[in-house]
């Protein structure tokens, strides 16, 4: 199932939202641009590499800019086009309706405590793995955590490809949302069995695991109750609840 739109719109533009999708394209086009042996540097240095961080942070904690900026500087790098495009997308869908209840500063620093969140997870979970984390899509994990908690019965239309049909359904958000991160979970815990912690590569599933929880542990953090978010006057989640979240 791919995303396509959800219910819940914002009287005010997701600017936050829009700018991340901006800066993760831009610094994705200036590495297509690279030579491959430019562009593994490039990774290797900016990506999170979990065997890297922990040697670091152990050896010369001081030297921040070899375990701390990686934290922040691999959401935005990105492995191909359909790693890119996919994320980009579960971020316009999802992240406007998080974007309205949180606020443009606070769902900025949501952001990317949940993808701090998602890599420890990750390193957590390989420690001494020396495969680099590159992506937002542990940040973006948190902003699904988050709009499950804030708009469980918002709709969201999805995309099923069968055979050479599309196919367009509406579904509520929870089911998508759990059966999403249950396909984490499992990948994750298959990819253990078949391949121990520390042989794990490719999808780093833990960090979705990671995102998706800390997303919504930063959401109970940050959140100001008395603030409802710019929605519109028909808003069409039949369980919203003003004071909760």
């Amino acid at each position: 199932m791919i995303p396509i739109a959800g219910s819940v719109r914002s009287l005010r533009p997701p600017i936050v939202t829009i700018t991340l999708i901006m800066v993760n394209v831009f610094v994705f086009l200036q590495e297509t641009h690279l030579a491959p042996q430019a562009l593994e540097a490039l990774i290797h240095r900016y990506g999170l590499t979990p065997a890297a961080f922990t040697a670091a942070l152990a050896e010369t904690p001081g030297r921040i800019d070899l375990w701390l900026i990686p934290f922040f500087t691999s959401m935005f790098l990105h492995g191909g086009w359909g790693h890119l495009i996919g994320n980009m997308l579960f971020l316009y869908v999802f992240g406007d309706g998080v974007e309205n209840r949180l606020g443009h500063g606070r769902f900025l620093l949501f952001y990317l405590l949940s993808g701090a969140g998602a890599a420890s997870m990750q390193i957590a979970m390989a420690s001494s793995s020396a495969v680099p984390m590159v992506g937002a899509s542990g940040a973006i994990a948190g902003v699904l955590g988050a709009y499950l908690v804030l708009y469980p019965t918002a709709r969201i239309t999805v995309l099923v490809p069968i055979l050479f049909l599309p196919l367009f359904f509406d579904i509520p958000a929870a089911f998508f949302l759990l059966f999403w991160f249950g396909q984490q979970l499992i990948a994750g815990s298959l990819g253990i069995v078949a391949h121990g912690v520390e042989g794990m590569g490719g999808v780093a599933w833990w960090a979705h695991v990671g995102g998706f929880t800390s997303g919504i542990f930063w959401l109970g953090l940050l959140l100001d109750r008395r603030h409802l978010g710019h929605r519109p006057a028909r808003y069409d989640a039949r369980a919203y609840h003003p004071h909760g979240y």
